[in-house]
């Protein structure tokens, strides 16, 4: 969680959730299907999200100081928006992710890991959302710790978890594992980008544990699937 600056850059049933649910690797870190073997295109999404249906009672700035422009839409199970991509590196300390590479660095992150340690951003991929807020409650919109986030740049499409919250006024904001699977620049203090990235949170899914890169892009690909076959 933080309070950034202009940017310097610019549900299925829970049986079928169990049988989706792949266990983390033995090194802790398992990694996605390689980009391009998805069956899921990020046009394919992106199609699906062309028009907004706003669930949230207002609009989120995407930066401390800039307009508020940006509404949580809702659509076939799912919570949408389009917004810019921040560098949360918030979490475990790690070579990238440190109070020297982050001027707004913190140590812990809202969701921790089955261990109970903080997320690792530098290997995690994960969104933040809103503090609940009178503009828009994550929770009772049925995103919670572990909701599997489909997160599109361009051509690029990233399977994450939802892993740390943020001010209650600003939305657009990932961890350093995110915005590096979308070819973007991950360095916390220059890197991101100030538009053109689309969050689809999918409700009342989870990924056990939290941690598992494999489980997200399991159960994110499964999800995907029935939100572009929705009507």
């Amino acid at each position: 969680m933080r309070f950034r600056p202009l940017t310097l850059t610019t549900a299925s049933g829970a049986a079928l959730f169990a049988a989706l649910l792949l266990p983390a690797s033995a090194s802790g870190h398992p990694q996605p299907p390689p980009f391009g073997e998805m069956s899921v295109s990020a046009a394919d999404l992106l199609a699906k999200v062309t028009s907004c249906s706003q669930v949230s009672n207002g609009k989120y700035r995407a930066d401390e100081g800039s307009s508020a422009a940006v509404p949580v839409c809702g659509k076939d199970g799912a919570v949408f928006w389009k917004a810019d991509l921040d560098i949360d590196c918030d979490g475990q300390r790690t070579d990238k992710c440190n109070e020297n590479t982050d001027p707004w660095f913190l140590p812990d992150t809202a969701f921790h890991q089955s261990d109970g340690k903080p997320l690792r951003s530098d290997t995690l991929p994960y969104v933040v959302v809103p503090s609940v807020s009178d503009t828009w409650d994550h929770s009772a919109a049925g995103i919670k710790g572990g909701s599997v986030a489909a997160v599109i740049h361009d051509d690029r499409l990233v399977y994450a978890v939802v892993g740390d919250t943020g001010p209650k006024q600003i939305i657009g904001e990932a961890s350093y594992a995110t915005a590096e699977s979308l070819g973007l620049d991950p360095d916390p203090a220059t890197g991101g980008t100030g538009s053109g990235v689309t969050y689809i949170l999918f409700k009342n899914s989870r990924v056990s544990p939290i941690e598992s890169r494999s489980a997200a892009a399991s159960l994110g690909e499964q999800l995907a699937k029935e939100f572009i076959q929705g009507n």
